[in-house]
């Protein structure tokens, strides 16, 4: 495919580097066209050493082959990433004053652009307008992640991540002959007006003001999967456990709706169940443990010197999954589990993941086996989907963020298929 990637002067113009690469290892040819003000942000000899064409933003180079205007008719799709405030006010007004905006003119595939700038000009009546113009003419004009900004700003006008613009702009191009797709799927937003819940982390249970009984989870897939379901449309409520403080920095960024931290698996619970109770998906990602102290005194337990420790008495803590399961707090609500596994002499991971998924009473089960280098504490995972009655539907692998994208395309067909049983996450 032959793609016009136009950058115009942001500071998240960076970010159209790591784009340009996504879709030249995808197989595409890739022409960069820059404004002038992008050049101050990222130079011709970087869009040119990776993509193996020239960049301008010149009109007045390369005149006998006329690319103001032969760039736009040559293209198979046209992505702008990102698009700043200005550039859709010269585009919605049909200016051609530089090489992009000519292109624009021109093109007569489908355009694709993802905005990027504060928050204020996000919201200003002027760029809504300009917004709604180029929409109307037929651009996909893809909403802004919310986040954090330039500077300590945080909101809506971030650029979405390159792998989402890609996908999204590829998914626009291969649909681009039909008419009935619609906007929001177009638009790599097919949980648009949906309500996800995700718990993430690991609970930990007192023993004394100082010690507790814990796990390895850093909450990173947890993460992931609330980043992708807000990128993808969703409102999104984070319960978060514990977080790594690498994984925490992530949720700062992130632009999520509601954020709760919470220790212990009884404070998980009650606000897991306070969310569901309006929410069409629950992900429980979080690592919650099975058992705790039966009694965990006020004071710090002291070690007496030649006498052992008193034993533990532990008492099992609720199962939250399978509450959640059997329970359905709101009528058709789904509910996706994770089982993060260990093979042994009973069977492996995958038959244990099975047997798990039948016992909870989850519509799916998402099955990662655990150990040295893998699930906890590492940006790799690798999972199974099976369904509830433990039948593989789905497998995925690669980076924690892709195996979240594999995951809620497996749960956002179930949502648009409408056979929401019930699909709550839980990563152990």
């Amino acid at each position: 495919m032959r793609i016009v990637l136009g950058v115009s002067g942001g500071v998240a113009a960076y970010k159209a580097v790591l784009l340009l690469r996504l879709l030249r290892e995808q197989g595409h040819r890739v022409r960069v066209v820059p404004t002038a003000s992008a050049l101050r942000f990222v130079g011709a000899p970087t869009w040119e050493a990776l993509s193996g064409e020239p960049a301008t933003d010149q009109v007045f180079e390369d005149v006998e082959h006329v690319p103001h205007v032969a760039l736009g008719q040559g293209a198979d799709l046209v992505v702008v990433a990102p698009a700043t405030a200005d550039l859709l006010a010269r585009a919605a007004s049909g200016r051609a004053d530089d090489l992009l905006t000519s292109t624009l003119l021109t093109a007569r595939c489908p355009v694709v652009m993802a905005p990027a700038m504060h928050t204020e000009m996000w919201e200003h009546p002027a760029t809504r307008a300009n917004v709604a113009t180029l929409r109307e003419r037929g651009a996909h004009v893809i909403e802004p992640a919310s986040g954090r900004l330039t500077g300590a700003d945080t909101g809506p006008g971030r650029l979405p991540e390159p792998e989402e613009i890609a996908r999204v702009a590829l998914a626009v191009a291969e649909g681009s002959d039909d008419g009935s797709r619609d906007e929001d799927a177009a638009a790599g937003r097919d949980l648009a007006g949906r309500r996800v819940v995700v718990s993430a982390g690991g609970t930990r249970e007192p023993i004394d003001p100082v010690r507790f009984i814990g796990n390895r989870s850093s909450g990173r897939q947890g993460v992931e999967l609330a980043r992708v379901a807000r990128a993808r449309g969703a409102h999104v409520t984070l319960v978060a456990a514990n977080l790594a403080p690498d994984v925490a920095a992530l949720v700062e960024d992130a632009g999520l709706d509601d954020v709760v931290a919470v220790e212990t698996t009884a404070q998980l619970r009650e606000a897991v169940r306070a969310a569901a109770a309006t929410a069409d998906v629950v992900v429980m990602a979080a690592a919650v443990a099975d058992f705790r102290p039966a009694h965990a005194p006020g004071a710090k337990i002291k070690k007496v010197p030649g006498r052992g420790p008193e034993p533990i008495a532990l008492v099992e803590n609720p199962d939250v999954l399978a509450e959640l399961a059997h329970e359905r707090l709101r009528a058709g609500q789904v509910v996706v589990g994770f089982a993060a596994e260990t093979g042994d002499a009973d069977g492996s991971v995958l038959d244990h993941g099975r047997a798990k998924a039948r016992r909870k009473g989850a519509d799916l089960l998402v099955v990662n086996a655990v150990g040295e280098g893998l699930g906890f504490g590492v940006d790799a995972n690798d999972v199974t989907v099976v369904d509830g009655s433990g039948e593989v539907v789905a497998t995925a692998g690669g980076t924690k963020r892709a195996v979240a994208d594999a995951v809620w395309d497996v749960v956002a067909g179930r949502v648009a298929a409408g056979s929401l049983g019930g699909a709550v996450a839980r990563a152990e």
